[in-house]
């Protein structure tokens, strides 16, 4: 694996996890003094081309759900600093990961426009609070990998010690109770010589149940990371398809699967990690949605340290309803123009599959934004170590919550020059949305059943 350029700070020795490190108390003191309250440097970067933290951002007045989002961001009249393609990548390689270089050097007239960096994702007192709590209290399993106690909703170890750490903060950052995407685009390229996509339409909806504004012990609610459920509107040889899945904290995921042709549900424990989605012919896996999916315990979690990065941010273009889906996802690559870059400051995890374990990417770097704890890039490596695959998240601030949170992502596959778009509302008509109270049946785990996933399918 390439080495990294540039690590904007150094780590303490490893050790061994025995059921959880925790931060020191002046670790902990730190938090909301030179620390943000979530654990980010909260100072400028050397050249200031990096700000100061500045704190949430409240939207235009007079947003509200169905409004533009875009519109009522204060910046998003702003140009692009400068691009970076494959005239000039190397100049700025050492603000890159090799698969975005990757990308722009074989990607026809590909291009990064980067703009000014705005650090403006925050989090609701409550989850500043917990995150205080969890700072010197939050604790992983005796097995090393699962998350034993936090105080939620708030990120388990704002002063992370482990890749294992950042990654359960990546899990568990605030996204109120959940969200929906009344109209999801999951769309592959074309294969190399063909014209043909495959772009399938659904609804999708994700439950968190340990969301619920206010401050709870996780120890107390149930060991389940998230819900989701998703039924197919297209294409034919999908439609009617429909699923519902629990990821657990420490165990792997149960999906129920409805066939409409069978009219049955069907459990399918293997129908996780690396096994690949139905219906996307071997492109696209169970842990690449949302960046990275499912429970953890394949890999070892090395934390590498800290780098600055081109990421995708405050990136509102790759979630807007109302464009046409094609006008954006085009056969070159997705438009520049829906992609918005800025520089930040980025975690590195190195992810090694364990002994004895396989799985189709063995290595995988995961690049963590600092300030909202969102994955906004991972390269994968094939069992040959040659890199295969680059997903980039786009951050946005999601104004129903108050934090930041980056559904919305490409994959691109080096290798057989295809790519793939998910999790986002771009195209779909109508704006996905996140909740931040329980009030509809589908936060509710009693909606994720294998009986109520055949109810609500046989309609």
């Amino acid at each position: 694996m390439m080495q990294m350029r540039k690590l904007c700070v150094v780590l303490a020795a490893a050790f061994v996890v025995g059921g959880g490190a925790h931060a020191s108390e002046a670790d902990a003191a730190k938090l909301g003094k030179e620390l943000t309250p979530v654990g980010a440097e909260k100072g400028a970067n050397k050249d200031g081309s990096i700000p100061a933290w500045q704190g949430t951002e409240a939207p235009l007045a007079g947003w509200a759900y169905g409004k533009s989002r875009a519109e009522h961001w204060k910046h998003s009249a702003e140009k692009p600093l400068y691009s970076v393609d494959a005239s000039n990548v190397d100049k700025y390689a050492d603000k890159l990961s090799p698969g975005q270089i990757q990308v722009i050097k074989q990607g026809k007239g590909y291009k990064m426009d980067v703009y000014q960096s705005y650090r403006t994702c925050g989090n609701p007192d409550f989850v500043v609070e917990n995150t205080k709590k969890n700072a010197s209290t939050a604790k992983l399993g005796a097995d090393g990998w699962s998350l034993k106690e936090a105080t939620v909703p708030g990120i388990p170890f704002p002063v992370p010690k482990t890749g294992t750490e950042v990654m359960w903060n990546v899990k568990m950052k605030y996204a109120g109770v959940g969200f929906e995407l009344p109209t999801l685009y999951t769309s592959l390229s074309p294969r190399q010589g063909a014209n043909e996509w495959i772009d399938a339409t659904s609804t999708q909806t994700y439950f968190f149940p340990w969301g619920k504004k206010g401050s709870t012990q996780l120890s107390a609610l149930p060991q389940v990371e998230y819900f989701t459920y998703f039924a197919y509107k297209s294409p034919t040889a999908l439609a009617g398809q429909a699923l519902a899945i629990t990821n657990y904290l420490d165990k792997t995921n149960e999906v129920f699967y409805y066939f409409p042709g069978q009219r049955r549900v069907r459990r399918m424990p293997t129908y996780a990690y690396d096994a690949p989605q139905i219906g996307f012919e071997n492109q696209y896996t169970m842990d690449e949605p949302r960046m990275f999916n499912g429970t953890i315990e394949r890999f070892d979690w090395k934390l590498v340290g800290k780098k600055e990065m081109l990421v995708g941010y405050n990136a509102f273009g790759m979630y807007d309803p109302k464009v046409n889906f094609h006008d954006v996802a085009k056969p070159e690559g997705v438009n520049s123009a829906n992609r918005r870059y800025e520089q930040h400051r980025v975690w590195v995890v190195e992810a090694t599959v364990k002994p004895g374990v396989r799985h189709v990417a063995p290595k995988r770097t995961f690049y963590i934004d600092e300030d909202s704890w969102a994955i906004v890039a991972a390269d994968d490596y094939d069992a040959q170590g040659k890199l295969w695959k680059l997903r980039e998240g786009f951050v946005i601030p999601v104004f129903e919550t108050g934090s930041c949170d980056n559904p919305a992502f490409v994959q691109y596959n080096l290798i057989d020059n295809r790519y793939l778009v998910d999790q986002g509302s771009l195209g779909g008509g109508k704006d996905m949305r996140w909740f931040v109270e329980a009030n509809d049946p589908k936060l509710k785990d009693s909606y994720y059943t294998s009986d109520n996933l055949r109810a609500i399918s046989e309609r």
